[in-house]
């Protein structure tokens, strides 16, 4: 049985290895932002961190584009068919670019009532308002991004990713050292930056893909026909991007409750939170990398038709995701007294940290399932399954917190728990059931 995992776990860990570093590429930069912009005053970092706050909560709504794609390229590419998967990623991409056009339409005008919403103060607004407005021209490349790493990843490629990752928010350093201070635009030479890094990262991926394109073209015509908007294709995209971003909202709504809720104990309790759930976030990443590794491999092999190896699969990369959750989970709970200090130095905000990182440990273990049968089944293309199953844990979870959470931080957490213990039963029945395991090039 070991030898036969071997092959199985060398290939989860080429695709979750590159995953993991791409993933953590981003926010380690722009923890490097933060620090550049920092210097230039109070009421900037402040612009910044509000303006920060909406873009990601923006572009992360619509993380479907690299979800869908990986699942729709990844079937092909089981089935045999490498022009029809780099044509469906096309279609993903164009469908990114359309939907980014609404968005900056909007956003622009907006820009100024939504600082205000969020409760920027009168400083800090104005520089908010400006980056975010110079951003907004940087959203269609942060779409395409989205969905030309889908593409990759449906190639089982998480290598490239990594690169463009690195080499992206590398230029973006620098590009905001030089804008910022050696140009003296401030703030909004940041954004400047951020905006051209973007669209450089975009530019790459575009010229993977239509490198790929011209390497497999074998069909009639010219290959510049397979890069034509194609409607069936693009309104397939969005046909199967809807339950997902249904389920995605649903996530964010969960995490709102859980801010909301913790604002309400007071400043201690909302410091503590966001540490806890920086921590929290910093691990998902290690587990979210093994999901896409699922995302592509179960894609892949339900393309093929070889339900018994999507079934082995992803039993496999449960045991990984138990697995890696224990180790996240002690290390947390462990390694406390080593990294809390780094966080912060008040004494009553670690007191009321130690109980929260306990039940944040424990339910690691039940994290790396929920990760990995979440890409488990988002490769399967189940995301109708997936958004009810979201909606049915945000609904159960809503009274849970503000019951819980009332009685403190850590009664908060316990409710976060309980909100994953849901997802994770909701997801391990789906699987037990194998309705999801639909084969085919395309999911019918």
């Amino acid at each position: 049985m070991r030898l036969r995992q071997r092959p199985l776990d060398r290939e989860i860990l080429a695709l979750a290895l590159p995953a993991f570093g791409a993933l953590i590429a981003e926010p380690l930069f722009l923890m490097a932002d933060s620090a550049i912009v920092g210097h230039l005053g109070t009421a900037q970092l402040a612009g910044l961190g509000v303006s920060a706050a909406l873009l990601a909560t923006l572009v992360n709504v619509f993380v479907f584009l690299a979800y869908a794609t990986t699942a729709a390229v990844a079937r092909r590419i089981g089935s045999g068919d490498r022009q029809a998967a780099l044509k469906q990623g096309v279609d993903g991409i164009w469908l990114a670019l359309l939907i980014s056009v609404v968005v900056v339409a909007v956003a622009v005008p907006v820009a100024p009532a939504v600082v205000r919403l969020f409760g920027a103060s009168s400083t800090a607004a104005p520089y908010a308002v400006d980056y975010l407005r110079i951003s907004c021209a940087g959203i269609p490349a942060m779409l395409i991004v989205l969905a030309a790493t889908g593409v990759l990843r449906g190639l089982q490629d998480t290598r490239t990713p990594l690169v463009v990752a690195v080499a992206g928010f590398s230029s973006n350093l620098l590009l905001n050292l030089a804008l910022v201070y050696g140009a003296g635009l401030g703030i909004s030479g940041s954004a400047l930056g951020t905006v051209i890094a973007q669209w450089g990262m975009a530019a790459a991926y575009l010229t993977v893909v239509v490198r790929g394109i011209r390497v497999n073209h074998s069909g009639e015509g010219s290959w510049w026909s397979v890069l034509r908007p194609d409607l069936p294709g693009i309104r397939a995209g969005a046909t199967a991007g809807v339950p997902l971003l249904v389920r995605t909202l649903s996530l964010r709504a969960i995490l709102l409750i859980a801010t909301a809720v913790a604002a309400r104990l007071g400043n201690t309790s909302i410091a503590a939170h966001q540490i806890a759930m920086s921590l929290w976030s910093f691990l998902a990443f290690a587990l979210d990398a093994i999901a896409i590794a699922g995302q592509a491999l179960i894609g892949r092999a339900l393309g093929a038709g070889d339900a018994a190896g999507a079934r082995a699969a992803t039993r496999r990369m449960v045991e990984w995701g138990v697995g890696s959750g224990v180790v996240l989970g002690a290390l947390l709970i462990a390694g406390h007294a080593l990294y809390l200090p780094l966080f912060t130095s008040d004494p009553a905000v670690q007191r009321q940290l130690l109980p929260v990182l306990v039940v944040a440990g424990a339910m690691q273990p039940v994290c790396g399932v929920v990760f990995v049968l979440d890409g488990v089944l988002m490769g399967a293309g189940d995301g109708p399954y997936l958004a009810w199953a979201m909606l049915a844990t945000l609904l159960l979870y809503a009274p849970v917190a503000l019951w819980f959470g009332g009685q403190g931080l850590t009664g908060l957490w316990a409710a976060i728990g309980f909100a994953m213990v849901v997802r994770g039963v909701s997801m391990a029945l789906r699987a037990r059931t194998g309705a999801w395991l639909v084969t085919g090039a395309v999911r019918a």
